[in-house]
């Protein structure tokens, strides 16, 4: 089955860290204003998901969100979850890290767009 979002292992390590010091965790990812377009990370329950906001999958057994809208420009593409140095979303965890989460993309091939269109149908 074609994932909608992955993680490298970076981040999955990190995302590791981060559930050790604060519980369980969720990923929104951000459509812009004060953070950009980063994926923020927040502990599970800090962040309301409402019925505008798309399950894409799970990445680090962490639920993954991101606003509907966005969702319909960006269904073509798999999203990939990576770490870099620096300071990330002010209100994303991994900020006191030194590190923070960055989206990477890529677009889904033909085959494995029709394939992610026939699981939603069935």
């Amino acid at each position: 089955m074609v994932e909608r979002v992955k993680a490298t292992d970076a981040a999955l390590d990190l995302i590791e860290r981060l559930k050790e010091k604060h519980g369980p965790l969720l990923f929104h990812q951000s459509g812009g204003c004060c953070d950009g377009s980063s994926p923020m990370c927040y502990e599970e329950g800090d962040l309301m998901i409402g019925s505008q906001d798309v399950l894409l999958g799970r990445i680090g057994d962490t639920p993954f969100y991101i606003n509907k809208k966005q969702y319909d420009y960006w269904k073509h593409t798999q999203l990939i979850i990576d770490v870099v140095e620096g300071r990330g979303g002010m209100f994303s965890l991994e900020g006191v890290e030194g590190k923070r989460f960055l989206t990477r993309s890529r677009a889904f091939t033909d085959e494995e767009y029709k394939e992610l269109k026939e699981s939603i149908e069935s």
